[in-house]
């Protein structure tokens, strides 16, 4: 089975494609406003996380051809919410995974922090209740774009975002979604900040839009780039020296050796955007079509993960083959 990227969506300050992902920075650029984005009508009550993954998932399922509209929320008369989304494909038939490991985490130290000066849940507003799930993202996502295939959040270390991936390829192989949107994300606000110990986190997301090479040309919808040989091994170099074909460039974890893949374009995202956490693998790819949207050749490694890490996830991404009709392919 060869999984291809037929859509991208970016929620990130200061890029606004894919190829800004390696040359831009967050450094001076304006955070992302969701309101200005998608509306400000639903967001309300949504934590940060959510609303950077609305936007990023909006872009990704109009820019691969799944649905129209802006997806701005208005209410008719009598108070039924409506939604400018026309999904174009059946809802049944795409899946959402979020990766994100503090997405939540500030909704969560609010309450507790209230629980504890209050000395019980007096003071707790029901609104914040949906807030605490971890999966709360991934399910307002398909709630928003009424997404009705498997449904589930990554919260795993560094390896999320890579891990996501894994698993839309893993549905899309088993014909559990013929279409598979997987974002990743992470909100910066203090308690971030105090918790990985960094001034400015990502505060941003990406996503991207996975399906079969079959169902793409099925719908002739362009590949941006192929995606296989994903790993997880105990370490960095043995996760480097596994993975298959030899790179023509790699997205490396932050404080990767500089003596990893040697002479083989490197790329440090976290070094332009900020310590990334779970959102950093799907990041890597999105950042891997802008190197194949620009001339780029494949295959491009991404990374995740040191061996200071519980573990260290890889990805092998290829550029996509234009056929004679002009059509493009995900390289097998």
């Amino acid at each position: 089975m060869n999984a291809v990227v037929t859509g991208i969506g970016l929620a990130m300050p200061g890029a606004l494609i894919p190829s800004d992902l390696t040359t831009g920075t967050a450094v001076g650029a304006a955070p992302v406003d969701p309101a200005a984005r998608i509306g400000k009508k639903g967001l309300r009550h949504q934590d940060r996380a959510t609303q950077l993954a609305l936007c990023a998932a909006r872009d990704a399922l109009n820019s691969a051809g799944l649905m129209l509209g802006d997806a701005r929320m208005s209410t008719q008369r009598g108070g039924a919410p409506v939604v400018d989304a026309e999904l174009l494909v059946p809802a049944e038939s795409v899946a959402v995974v979020v990766s994100s490991n503090f997405g939540n985490l500030d909704s969560v130290c609010e309450v507790v922090a209230a629980i504890s000066a209050d000395r019980g849940t007096r003071l707790i507003s029901p609104v914040l209740a949906p807030r605490l799930s971890s999966n709360v993202t991934a399910s307002e996502l398909a709630i928003r774009f009424g997404l009705r295939g498997p449904n589930v959040m990554v919260c795993n270390g560094a390896t999320s975002g890579l891990d996501a991936v894994h698993w839309a390829t893993i549905w899309l192989s088993s014909g559990r979604a013929r279409h598979v949107l997987v974002v990743g994300v992470e909100p910066a606000n203090d308690v971030v900040r105090q918790l990985v110990g960094h001034d400015q986190p990502l505060d941003g997301a990406a996503a991207l839009l996975l399906e079969t090479a079959k169902a793409a040309a099925g719908r002739n919808a362009p590949a941006l780039a192929g995606v296989d040989g994903y790993l997880r091994t105990g370490g960095l170099a043995d996760c480097v020296s596994a993975l298959a074909g030899s790179a023509r460039a790699w997205f490396a974890p932050r404080n990767a050796p500089a003596s990893t893949l040697a002479g083989v374009l490197r790329h440090d995202l976290e070094d332009r955007w900020g310590p990334a956490s779970g959102a950093l693998g799907v990041l890597q790819c999105a950042a891997a079509v802008g190197h194949f949207a620009v001339g780029g050749d494949g295959p491009v490694y991404a990374v995740s993960g040191t061996d200071a890490d519980d573990a260290v996830a890889g990805l092998v991404l290829t550029a996509p083959v234009h056929t004679a009709a002009g059509d493009t392919v995900g390289r097998p």
